[in-house]
């Protein structure tokens, strides 16, 4: 009973502050959506409306339309990082000159803001004075105007994601990669399993927890990204790159709708929760009913 007591005792205060800055948020923009409010407009109080708010997320072209571009974003953006990541973590694995330097290079994005690898990004990109849009002209022939080309803008809001995020993953894999024990490669190596067949059935089932739990954290964070996007393309053109969260930031803060924009965070929480629990339960939950009793 005591040890029980002092583990409470140590755990208070960071449920305290999960409760203060989370739980209590979530409730009062759970509150916020079943209201229409407006503080700005000429009745800035709360009317409540119900389920109002989320009725007309049904009917709302520009928020189904957000959620396209989104998991097409978040897909090729989390896949790209997951491979490339896996192969610099093996490239890690191996003695080579520089080794350490390359590394520190590599995760040097890392440490930037990302409004500033928006902004970074947006001056590489401008056709007047970007280094991108030059060698293009120069090797390839082609103009890059993000401004009015879809499908490019669309991919280079990918590839920066990519360029920020890839670092993180590798330095996950890597861990995973180091703390595996030898054993299992060296009977595998043995029994003569070429490297593909070493990869699928050794490597890969040890480092799955790894894999997850960066699938996890990348997969939310390229469900809510706001600010690098903004900086780069401003979520055009049109709204090919008006992703969930640019798309609740330009209803919250332009349009000061605080009702509706409560009500859509609460749906895209849920749908983020849902495409994690799905995640689970295809990469673990079937695995562990495959084992033998």
């Amino acid at each position: 009973m005591r040890s029980n007591r002092v583990g409470w005792l140590m755990l208070a205060p960071t449920i305290a502050i999960l409760g203060i800055f989370g739980i209590v948020p979530f409730l009062y923009v759970l509150y916020v959506a079943f209201h229409q409010w407006n503080p700005f407009g000429a009745n800035p109080y709360m009317i409540y409306n119900g389920a109002d708010n989320f009725r007309r997320l049904v009917f709302d072209n520009e928020f189904l339309t957000s959620i396209a571009f989104t998991l097409k974003f978040a897909f090729f953006a989390v896949v790209s990082e997951v491979i490339l990541g896996y192969l610099l973590a093996q490239l890690f694995m191996r003695e080579f000159p520089g080794r350490g330097l390359f590394r520190t290079i590599h995760t040097l994005p890392l440490i930037v803001a990302p409004i500033v690898v928006g902004s970074v990004w947006r001056l590489m990109t401008t056709p007047s004075i970007g280094i991108i849009p030059y060698l293009l002209k120069s090797w390839f022939g082609y103009d890059l105007n993000i401004g009015r080309d879809a499908t490019m803008a669309f991919a280079l809001t990918v590839i920066m994601d990519i360029w920020h995020w890839t670092p993180l993953v590798t330095l996950t894999l890597l861990a995973a990669l180091v703390s595996l024990p030898k054993e299992p490669f060296e009977q595998a190596q043995i029994d003569g399993a070429n490297r593909w067949q070493i990869f699928w059935h050794v490597t890969l089932p040890m480092i799955r927890p790894a894999i997850l739990a960066t699938v996890f954290i990348r997969l939310m964070d390229a469900l809510r990204t706001v600010d690098e996007v903004w900086m780069l393309t401003g979520g055009g053109p049109g709204a090919a790159t008006r992703y969930l969260g640019l798309h609740i930031w330009k209803i919250v803060f332009p349009k000061t709708d605080y009702g509706y924009g409560s009500a859509t965070s609460i749906i895209v929480l849920y749908l983020t929760l849902v495409m994690c629990w799905l995640l689970y339960v295809a990469l673990v939950a079937r695995r562990d009913q495959k084992r033998p009793s």
